[in-house]
């Protein structure tokens, strides 16, 4: 066992999978759930029903489609200026305390661009745009561009989607739902405005220890892209202090679930894109460097869906599917012994059975190639 105030790989592992309810399912509403995860990565539509389905007991998908559509939850840029899902009110909070993420992202590649155009000109007629009907990126571009027919109409559609709290609207993010992304403003869609002070950069971090702890400033960032250094300096006096195996400073809230190390994890099946694998810098607690080098250095970024084996990740998956049958393909790193091979199908088939609950279907677990 690690002495106290060092947490080695494996502890870290444990508080990890015990925060983000996947040691145990939880019973928790969906919507509560999303906004104790600070939102679910969502640039596939569909991503955020498998999240809150490995993490939950008893999940189905007409809860959250309905709460989609009535907008108590909505997709948005946020966390690293990705698509998430996020319940409406963190939507309205969270928008503005990255907007300067949204910012820097835009002037690195759009900058030279649009260089002596009034940015707040171009937001405020694409405002009165989005809220007289819901567009796509392709035809927002379009739109603007007969308004400035000397811009081209892709960096004049980035000036909305960054100066402009947008929405995707349904059928968009509906369980099953299809069609382009089309959006609208976070204000227009919810009624109400944005609200900067209803969480504040001391608040997103507490949040953030609360689902993604501990861990460093750093870490904070990555999850983020906002630097926050000084929060986490500001609120020292307040959190528990911890340090990893090489030394680093680990921040965490004082009564967090710290389980033990050989706390038993089951074998989870994980979207194509989960924040557990993506929001840490030193990531080495639910993935190994080599591993995460494998599955993240592909072409287009289209990163395969995770498995977590042990706590960790140990395999991926991919779903082949017809009109009349559906096979889940599980590619392990390393042949899998007849219980994990077990555990894999058991686990798959019921990830199936919410999938294809149509289709004949089966698991099959080979090592990958």
């Amino acid at each position: 066992m690690p002495t106290p105030d060092v947490l080695d790989t494996r502890a870290l592992n444990r508080a990890l999978l015990a925060r983000q309810h996947l040691l145990e399912p939880t019973r928790m509403p969906p919507l509560e759930l999303v906004e104790h995860l600070v939102g679910l990565q969502a640039q596939q539509p569909n991503d955020p029903y498998l999240a809150l389905w490995t993490r939950s007991d008893d999940f189905g998908t007409e809860l959250l489609s309905a709460q989609i559509a009535s907008r108590e939850a909505v997709r948005i840029a946020v966390m690293r200026s990705t698509i998430h899902l996020v319940s409406a009110r963190d939507a309205l909070a969270l928008r503005p305390l990255v907007q300067p993420v949204l910012d820097r992202g835009f002037e690195s590649v759009y900058g030279r661009r649009v260089a002596g155009l009034d940015l707040d000109d171009v937001a405020a007629h694409a405002r009165e745009l989005l809220e007289a009907r819901a567009l796509g990126n392709a035809e927002l571009g379009a739109e603007l561009a007969r308004r400035w027919p000397d811009r081209d109409a892709a960096s004049l559609g980035h000036v909305a989607r960054t100066k402009l709290a947008l929405v995707q609207v349904p059928p968009r993010g509906l369980w099953g739902g299809k069609g382009q992304a089309k959006h609208t403003t976070a204000e227009h869609w919810l009624g109400r405005p944005l609200d900067p002070d209803a969480l504040g950069l001391d608040r997103l971090v507490l949040r953030y220890l609360a689902a993604f702890g501990p861990a460093s400033a750093q870490d904070a960032q990555t999850w983020s892209g906002l630097s926050l250094k000084d929060v986490f300096a500001r609120l020292r006096s307040s959190l528990r202090v911890f340090h990893d195996a090489r030394g680093r400073e680990l921040f965490d809230l004082p009564d967090a679930p710290r389980p033990h190390p050989d706390t038993p994890a089951p074998v989870r099946f994980l979207p194509q894109f989960d924040n557990v694998l993506l929001s840490h810098a030193d990531r080495a607690r639910i993935v190994s460097e080599e591993r995460r080098k494998i599955v993240t250095d592909v072409p287009n970024g289209l990163v395969p869906a995770a498995v977590l084996i042990d706590g960790f990740l140990g395999a991926t998956w991919r779903l082949e599917r017809d009109r009349k049958s559906a096979v889940l393909h599980v590619a392990t790193f390393g042949r899998a012994s007849k219980d994990l091979r077990r555990a894999l199908i058991d686990e798959g088939a019921r990830l199936l059975a919410l999938l294809a609950p149509d289709h004949e279907t089966s698991v099959e677990v080979a090592p990958r190639a």
